[in-house]
């Protein structure tokens, strides 16, 4: 399938001499192909809102775009999700996924979360001065959860390689735990010595200069992977 930019180059191409019409096909590749790609990802809005936002002004979860790309192509309809860290993503998970139970250390900002009256979000106030009030106060919060299972876990905030431990026996039997920022916190050697299997997406982030890397921890049989899933063009995305 022939991308708007291949269509119309063409006429040149077929006109033109093969090194003058390859010497503007990349200049033009090389100065509108990045900011076509950031802003159909929605990076300039994310750098102006401060916010990772889709290029509608949607949240979006600030994790890198690899892996947004790979998320956004499965499906949560029926799946339930777990966050030690609300914000951006607990809007896009209620969106997207069947319920959201998210744990948050900073006040102000749980109270903003709260604002945007997510009808599928159950949201915690966890209290996190240091790692160990904050481990005792998590597995209690968790305690009332003790009969449920969670498709989808993410760590992405309070102390986050701590979390693991905590995370690891609510995760179903097919599901996958995502970590963010997963290049420190000590997040993969937290995963030492366990099962499961990681896979990582380096990739830039809404809004932001650095590449960061967010990994996908799993095991066998897990709902995210395998040869059933679809692979949609990526021009079609919209992380919607």
């Amino acid at each position: 399938m022939q991308t708007w930019i291949q269509i119309a180059f063409a006429p040149l191409k077929r006109i033109l001499p093969a090194f003058l019409s390859g010497a503007i096909r990349g200049v033009i590749a090389a100065a509108f192909a990045p900011f076509f790609h950031y802003y159909r990802q929605g990076f300039l809005h994310s750098a102006m809102a401060a916010r990772a936002v889709d290029r509608f002004g949607q949240p979006l979860p600030w994790y890198t775009y690899p892996t947004l790309e790979f998320l956004r192509q499965r499906t949560f309809k029926t799946r339930h999700i777990l966050e030690f860290g609300a914000g951006q993503s607990t809007h896009w998970w209620s969106r997207v996924a069947a319920s959201v139970t998210a744990l948050e250390s900073n006040r102000e900002w749980l109270n903003e979360i709260q604002r945007w009256q997510l009808p599928n979000a159950t949201l915690h106030f966890a209290d996190a001065p240091n790692s160990k009030t904050c481990v005792a106060h998590v597995r209690q919060i968790m305690a009332a959860h003790a009969d449920k299972l969670f498709d989808i876990i993410v760590i992405d905030g309070l102390y986050r390689a701590e979390m693991v431990d905590i995370a690891i026996p609510f995760l179903s039997q097919d599901g996958a735990i995502i970590c963010d920022d997963s290049e420190g916190y000590g997040l993969v050697e937290a995963f030492s010595g366990t099962t499961f299997q990681r896979v990582d997406f380096y990739g830039a982030r809404a809004g932001v200069v650095l590449i960061g890397c967010t990994s996908i921890f799993f095991k066998e049989g897990c709902f995210l992977f395998g040869n059933a899933q679809p692979t949609t063009h990526a021009h079609a995305s919209t992380f919607k």
